[in-house]
C-alpha cells in the first residue's frame, strides 16, 4: 500500500485563540478610544460654537481638547497596562523561583493541571514531563498562569495606540466644526459626529460578538446628549458673558 499524501498545509501554524483574542482586545480598545476622541471633542467644540462665531476660541478649545484627551488617555493607558507588567513579572519571577527550589513539586503540579484537564495521570505526567524538559518556564507560565514569557503586554504600545485612537477620533468633530460656514458649524458637527458614532458603535458591537442595534443606538444617544447638554450650556453662557 502507498501512503496516503501529506498534507501540504499540515505543519502551517495556526492562530491561536489567545492571539487572536488579544489583537481583538487591541481593536475594541482602539474603537473605544477614537469614541472617547469623538464624543468629548464634540462637546467642547459644540459648546464653545454656541457661545462664539469667531473660529480662533473654537480652533483654540478644539485643540486644546484633542491634546489633553490623548495625553489622559495615553498615561491611563501606561500607567494600567505597567501595573499589569508588573504583576505578570512578578509571578513570573516566583514561578522561577519555586522551578528552582522545588522541581519536583512543580512538576507534579504541573502534571495535575493536565491531569484536572481530563489526562490519565500516566500521560498528565508525561506531558509535564517532556513540557518540562523543553523549557519549564513557559510550561507552567502557560499552565497556571495563562502567560507567554516572550510576549507580556507592552504599555508603550497601548499608550501610544491609545493616543492615537484618541486623535483620529478627535480630528473628526474638529474639522467638522472648522470648515463649514458658521451657520452650518453645529449641525455639521451633530451629522458627522452622530455618523461616526453609528460607524465606532457597530464596529465595536460586532468585534464583541453581539448585535449591533442596541450598542449602535446607545453610543448615539449618549453622543447627541453630550452635544446638546455642551450646546445649551455655551448658549447659555455664552449670551451671559457677552
Amino acid at each position: 500500500m502507498t501512503a496516503p499524501a501529506e498534507n501540504p498545509h499540515a505543519h502551517e501554524a495556526e492562530p491561536h485563540g489567545a492571539g487572536l483574542a488579544n489583537r481583538l482586545n487591541w481593536l475594541r480598545a482602539g474603537v473605544l478610544g477614537a469614541n472617547d476622541g469623538i464624543v468629548s471633542t464634540a462637546g467642547i467644540v459644540v459648546g464653545v460654537a454656541a457661545a462664539t462665531v469667531d473660529r480662533g476660541p473654537i480652533f483654540t478649545a478644539g485643540i486644546a481638547a484633542l491634546a489633553a484627551g490623548a495625553v489622559s488617555m495615553a498615561l491611563g493607558e501606561y500607567v494600567s497596562v505597567s501595573t499589569q507588567r508588573d504583576t505578570e513579572a512578578a509571578l513570573l519571577a516566583k514561578e522561577r523561583r519555586e522551578l528552582r527550589e522545588d522541581p519536583e513539586a512543580e512538576l507534579d503540579e504541573l502534571a495535575g493541571l493536565y491531569e484536572a484537564k481530563g489526562l490519565s495521570s500516566a500521560t498528565a505526567h508525561q506531558v509535564a514531563r517532556e513540557l518540562t524538559e523543553h523549557d519549564a518556564l513557559a510550561a507552567h507560565a502557560d499552565a497556571e498562569l495563562k502567560l507567554d514569557p516572550e510576549d507580556l503586554v507592552n504599555p508603550w504600545m497601548a499608550a501610544f495606540s491609545s493616543a492615537i485612537a484618541f486623535t483620529s477620533g478627535a480630528l473628526l468633530p474638529l474639522l467638522a466644526v472648522l470648515l463649514p460656514p458658521a451657520t452650518w458649524r453645529v449641525p455639521t458637527v451633530f451629522v458627522v459626529v452622530l455618523v461616526a458614532l453609528a460607524l465606532t458603535g457597530t464596529v465595536g458591537a460586532l468585534l464583541g460578538g453581539a448585535k449591533p442595534l442596541r450598542p449602535t443606538m446607545r453610543v448615539m444617544i449618549g453622543g447627541a446628549l453630550a452635544m446638546g447638554v455642551t450646546y445649551g450650556i455655551g448658549t447659555l453662557f455664552g449670551t451671559a458673558v457677552s
